[in-house]
């Protein structure tokens, strides 16, 4: 029986959904972090992600060997409870608008990683683009903090988040070679929220319950069905549809509507340093995503974050 053919149109639909939700992540997690604390928060985003995708973990009986399930225990603790609960706590030192733009250098690290782990070809284009992403994140760091609503601290715990992440991509792809992503993303989450949950009770406690406004918890909810589930399920179908070299550039609509919620929500002030480095990492990953080779690989690689 032939195939269907792929809906072009539809797999960019997907794509930049996809993008579109990402980038409302910290939007969600900002209003939550107002009556929850940071571990608390994280894990009721993951509780709601993980409902949805429990049909996914249970895969099509392919076998799965101990050394695979020992990748993905160790995976999931870098890319769930470590890399969120680094990446919050980040979010709750700094702005909106300065925790979205440091996102937006996740493109250029992944390709980055593509050359360095998995001998992805980084031809000129994709050193360039390294290069304006670096300068970019240095002058949101270091382009002053005056108003005390942003923080170098807040800032860089984000791009550290970024490299812990890493350790979850990369071994993602080695169980990718030989199993469903979807199937490898959703027992990724399942077995990281349980490590969440385990963690987070110890640390602050079991999670609230009461006091909680019906703002935050749409928020909550929101974060985890449509920032996590969702864009997991629409970026993974989206790229069966159209090349990853096509697709990259909706990465790149995370940082720019997380920091434009940022400034017309929240009515936050960017000054010119963190304007001007957001145009360099946007732009840099921009081209990066559409026209080096290390840039789709990046892309593809998205597909298990």
């Amino acid at each position: 029986m032939s195939l269907p053919p792929k809906s072009r149109s539809m797999g960019f639909a997907a794509c930049g959904a996809a993008g579109a939700l990402w980038g409302t992540g910290f939007f969600f997690g900002k209003i939550a972090l107002r009556e929850v604390s940071v571990g608390h928060m994280v894990l009721y985003r993951f509780l709601f992600a993980v409902i949805p995708m429990l049909p996914l973990a249970r895969g099509r009986g392919d076998r799965w060997t101990y050394r695979d399930w020992a990748i993905l225990v160790v995976t999931a603790f870098f890319g769930i409870p470590l890399q969120f609960l680094v990446q919050f706590y980040g979010l709750s030192l700094t702005t909106l608008s300065h925790a979205a733009l440091m996102i937006g250098t996740m493109p250029v690290i992944l390709a980055l990683a593509a050359a360095v782990f998995l001998q992805e070809r980084m031809d000129n284009v994709g050193w360039t683009a390294l290069a304006g992403s670096t300068l970019g994140a240095c002058l949101i760091a270091l382009g002053g903090h005056a108003s005390g609503a942003s923080s170098l601290k807040g800032d860089l715990l984000i791009v550290a988040s970024l490299l812990i992440a890493l350790v979850w991509i990369l071994g993602n792809k080695n169980l990718l070679n030989r199993h469903r992503t979807l199937e490898v993303s959703a027992r990724s989450v399942m077995v990281g929220t349980v490590m969440m949950l385990i963690w987070v009770w110890l640390q602050f406690g079991p999670p609230p319950v009461h006091g909680i406004s019906t703002k935050a918890w749409i928020s909550l909810a929101a974060s985890g069905l449509l920032c996590t589930a969702s864009t997991t399920m629409l970026w993974n179908w989206g790229m069966t549809q159209v090349p990853a070299s096509q697709a990259g550039i909706f990465l790149n609509m995370e940082p720019v509507i997380g920091s434009l919620l940022g400034v017309l929500v929240f009515h936050e002030q960017l000054g010119v340093f963190a304007w001007l480095g957001g145009a360099l990492i946007v732009g840099s990953a921009a081209v990066l995503t559409a026209r080096s080779p290390a840039g789709a690989e990046a892309a593809a690689m998205a597909q298990v974050e």
